[in-house]
């Protein structure tokens, strides 16, 4: 993920099930479920809440396209930034 606080890295672990996404977001030795996920096509979208740097939530949406997966991460008042990854 692009954050204002630089480049950071994040392991997600998703399963969707008809148009529900749910999953687990770890980074930086913490870990959350996610939460409000869904899934139309390849487009899915989902939320989680952070508590380090400081209490966030987090709101992802994005393609998958083979095994990548981008879109943007919206975090409240400070925007929108970019992430990206692929299947592990």
């Amino acid at each position: 993920m692009n954050t204002p606080m630089g480049d950071r890295d994040a392991t997600l672990t998703l399963k969707s099930a008809g148009d529900t996404l749910t999953g687990t977001q770890a980074a930086e030795g913490d870990s959350a479920d996610i939460f409000d996920g869904t899934v139309k096509g390849s487009d899915v979208a989902w939320k989680v809440k952070i508590t380090n740097p400081m209490p966030l939530t987090l709101e992802f949406t994005g393609t998958v396209t083979g095994d990548a997966i981008a879109g943007e991460m919206g975090v409240g008042m400070m925007g929108s930034f970019p992430f990206k990854g692929t299947r592990g």
